[in-house]
């Protein structure tokens, strides 16, 4: 999978990350469990405040249950580890991203930041996903991860073809270029944690 073709992205994760990420392996597990239920959520929340949208209701009906999906499988992973989840933790990055979702304005502007902000999470959390796929010792976890990057590739299609099913699709085009543009600053500016997915 070629990340910057595919997620469009401006900026790969420091390789280092995946080095402290399976040293904290417990950690990263439970900050990727608290990823998963943020990521549900988030999609509950859409379709709570856009119900007349009937295909972004269908569709992200669908991933609210596989995002779920990825959170008790995250928890199996937990367990079978012997590790208790542990309490969520703030999630700088998506608190970052999540300050450029314009307020005010029409409400497709905002439901078309919302979409587009989702899906360069997504997109980070495949790129990271892959790097645990193909780095990681643990070969049970190896293929986890792999199995996870297919579908987080296939959420950020979903999100950005939702924006342009409700906005101009140049619009679309156009903003998710910002957006891309002021995501890898954040990548860029954020230390590289040993207990974070992000």
């Amino acid at each position: 999978m070629k990340e910057k073709t595919i997620l469009k992205l401006k900026l790969n994760t420091d390789p280092r990350w995946v080095n402290i990420a399976e040293k904290n392996i417990e950690d990263i597990l439970v900050d990727h469990a608290w990823c998963e239920q943020k990521a549900a959520s988030t999609g509950i929340s859409m379709i709570i405040h856009y119900p007349e949208k009937t295909r972004l209701v269908a569709e992200l009906t669908d991933l609210v249950a596989e995002e779920w999906g990825h959170f008790e499988r995250v928890l199996l992973e937990l367990r079978k580890r012997g590790y208790p989840l542990g309490r969520p933790r703030k999630d700088e990055y998506v608190v970052q991203l999540l300050a450029h979702v314009r307020k005010g304005g029409a409400r497709e502007r905002q439901l078309m930041d919302q979409l587009l902000v989702s899906a360069l999470i997504e997109a980070r959390s495949c790129e990271r996903f892959k790097l645990l796929w193909q780095h990681i010792a643990d070969q049970e976890l190896s293929k986890f991860y792999y199995e996870l990057m297919v579908s987080e590739a296939a959420h950020f299609v979903s999100y950005v073809d939702l924006a342009k099913e409700y906005c101009d699709p140049a619009v679309v085009d156009a903003r998710l270029q910002e957006l891309l543009e002021i995501e890898g600053e954040i990548v860029t500016n954020l230390p590289v944690r040993d207990d974070r997915m992000h």
